[in-house]
């Protein structure tokens, strides 16, 4: 220690946490990190001893429940899936990469994914059955218990197992959604060479009939891979306590398509679509706006509690947008949207934001953003069921009561 300055290991070992959990706290903003001329991280001694202060007494919404993963790591302003830098991925790799990287640990090119035929054909009746109007991620919810009926093996929890289960599962979600239109399956993903029949390009065709831009798919596949896991939300914990009891793939798929339908962890790209098709000018934005704010609504996919200067997948995305739908009316809302709330101070764009306003550009049917939500998230459910499948044993957090008194005292 110099200055009154702790290195990372001696700000962890005074906290008693591991230095992913140090990080954490810094990106959670519970503490603050300087740097020295080196660029290496410095905590102040008086801010650390603070925070073994506080101890458990500062909980801010209920018990917070540790975990040890492999799988996300976020510090500061910028997220390593495993190591590797997120937003890196999502330009250069295939989603189907980035998810059998987050199983594996291995970064390598893969074959087009393949759901079982008689599994599809089975998810498809049920699914006919709904009306028309059923949202894309309540189609993915039917359709789980039909995909795991149709699989006897899928008891087996083995990496290798899981691995080829994962693929055909989410092969299944993308190719069980009614086609909406026909897309040239190629994407061309730099630098590697154009890929056909990838997840993003068919379920494109699972969601719009209108025909992607130039650099469309690309960012489809960026949207998936950006949001395939995120430390540990509510649906990725509830997944994660399934799967610590021996539930089956597919079981663990379905708690977490469950928990995302919870109101304090709905999507909330559905209500940015909703906004965005309310707004439907540029010249309307100011006024839509200012009455949600009058209403005492929030607004939906602004703000996120992990990032206080604002969520840094968000511009990756915005980014890529721009550039696929440079001049069309609808981006020239979203811009208004932003400047709007922007000028005002408000928060800025989160990664749900964006996942509303690829939905809205792209001409996809209702929902369809909560859908990309929920199968690029399995890919990170089923890691984290990886996780919990080699450690066998449960996670079982222990109830306190208080009730009214028992026994003789009472």
């Amino acid at each position: 220690m110099r200055g009154g300055l702790l290195t990372a290991q001696e700000a962890a070992e005074r906290l008693g946490v591991k230095p992913a959990t140090l990080y954490a706290y810094v990106s959670r903003g519970l503490l603050r990190r300087e740097r020295d001329a080196a660029g290496r991280s410095r905590f102040a001694l008086a801010e650390v001893d603070r925070l073994v202060k506080r101890g458990r007494r500062d909980r801010p919404q209920g018990a917070e429940l540790r975990i040890e993963s492999a799988l996300t790591a976020i510090e500061d302003d910028s997220i390593f899936y495993r190591g590797e830098d997120l937003f890196l991925l999502a330009r250069t790799r295939l989603f189907e990469e980035v998810a059998q990287f987050l199983w594996t640990g291995e970064l390598r090119d893969v074959q087009p994914w393949a759901a079982d035929e008689s599994a599809l054909e089975a998810a498809g009746r049920v699914q006919s059955a709904l009306p028309d109007a059923t949202l894309p991620l309540d189609r993915l919810r039917v359709a789980m218990p039909v995909l795991a009926a149709l699989d006897p093996l899928r008891y087996d929890t083995g990496e290798r197992a899981v691995v080829v289960t994962g693929r055909r599962l989410i092969a299944a979600m993308v190719d069980g959604l009614p086609r909406e239109g026909e897309v040239e399956p190629v994407l061309r993903v730099r630098p590697r060479q154009p890929f056909t029949g990838s997840m993003a390009a068919r379920l494109w065709a699972g969601l719009t009939e209108v025909r992607p831009p130039r650099g469309g798919l690309e960012a489809l596949n960026a949207a998936l891979v950006l949001v395939a896991d995120h430390d540990l939300s509510v649906s990725t914990l509830a997944a994660r306590m399934a799967a610590s009891i021996a539930a089956d793939p597919y079981a663990v798929v379905s708690v977490g398509l469950s928990a995302l339908g919870g109101a304090m962890q709905a999507v909330a790209s559905l209500a940015a679509e909703d906004l965005l098709a309310d707004i439907a000018r540029p010249e309307r934005s100011a006024a839509v706006i200012g009455e949600r704010l009058r209403r005492g609504d929030r607004l939906p996919g602004f703000g996120h509690r992990l990032y206080p200067r604002g969520d840094p997948r968000a511009p990756v995305l915005l980014d890529m947008l721009r550039q696929c739908w440079r001049g069309h009316r609808r981006l020239a809302t979203i811009e208004a949207v932003l400047a709007a709330t922007g000028e005002r101070g408000l928060p800025a764009p989160n990664i749900d934001f964006t996942l509303g306003s690829l939905a809205h550009l792209a001409g996809m049917r209702r929902g369809a953003s909560e859908a990309i939500f929920g199968i690029a998230r399995t890919a990170g459910w089923l890691a984290h069921a990886m996780e919990e499948y080699e450690r066998r044993t449960s996670i079982r957090p222990k109830a306190i009561y208080v009730g009214v008194p028992t026994g003789p005292e009472r």
